[in-house]
């Protein structure tokens, strides 16, 4: 407890009064309110249905999207790292997804999805070849004796699957899962603020910014951050679970 007041506490305290004592230095609302007017707006949004709504309606999509870039990425992976076809096939495109800027793919599926869909389709994208390269490095760094050992006692591809190449991916599959959640947040939250669907937090930055209501964007900041650091928690700890099946 006391080492997790020194790592946490200490520094969100530090930080804290410096906002605090530079809102008052700098004397603006507009420009940097303070924490306690922050404070209320999180509180008069957090008092409305509208709030929960939005903010329940951005979970599911940031959630949906990293779903699907994570599993179609982990197959492309495996897919890749498994067949020299499909690596030619698929490798060049995914390469030419990790580095169009993400504006470019929210402009380009404005035009042809829901507006709602549009935040899950580019959070979706961004995770991709994030997990995609994690998950073909991963399954390449498979130990050559432990498939010729599995190869000589004749496992199924099941099997070989489950006893060699996942516990040689788990750890560059970890990490490649966490870091594309964070992407997911990001874009997905930029292509709703962007597109603004009705029931979104990009949304309701949007609508604080167009007001100047500069409490409000940093209130909406914090929730925004807030489910991004519990579902990153959620989700950290169900893979260190799940590396830990592996290496007992």
């Amino acid at each position: 407890m006391r080492e997790k007041l020194q790592n946490v506490g200490l520094p969100l305290l530090f930080w804290f009064l410096v906002w605090e004592l530079t809102a008052r230095w700098v004397g603006k609302e507009l420009i940097l309110p303070a924490p306690e007017a922050v404070a209320r707006s999180l509180a008069t949004l957090a008092g409305t249905g509208d709030f929960w709504r939005a903010a329940a309606a951005t979970l599911l999509r940031i959630l949906a999207g990293f779903g699907v870039g994570a599993v179609l990425g982990t197959a492309l992976g495996a897919a890749t790292a498994a067949s020299r076809w499909c690596d030619r096939l698929f490798s060049p495109a995914l390469r030419a997804v990790r580095t169009v800027p993400v504006v470019s793919f929210i402009l380009l599926l404005y035009f042809s999805l829901p507006t709602a869909r549009v935040p899950v389709a580019v959070a979706a994208l961004m995770a991709l070849p994030v997990v995609w390269r994690s998950a073909r490095q991963g399954i390449a760094a498979a130990d050559p004796l432990l498939l010729e050992l599995a190869g000589a006692y004749r496992f199924g591809r099941a099997k070989t699957l489950r006893l060699v190449y996942l516990p040689a991916a788990a750890p560059a599959l970890t990490a490649g899962w966490e870091t594309a959640l964070g992407l997911a947040w990001k874009s997905g939250v930029a292509a709703e603020v962007l597109c603004q669907p009705r029931w979104a937090a990009g949304t309701g930055l949007q609508s604080a910014k167009a007001y100047l209501d500069t409490a409000g964007v940093v209130a909406w900041t914090v929730v925004i951050v807030l489910m991004s650091l519990a579902v990153e928690g959620v989700l950290k700890w169900a893979l260190h679970r799940w590396r830990r099946g592996y290496e007992r």
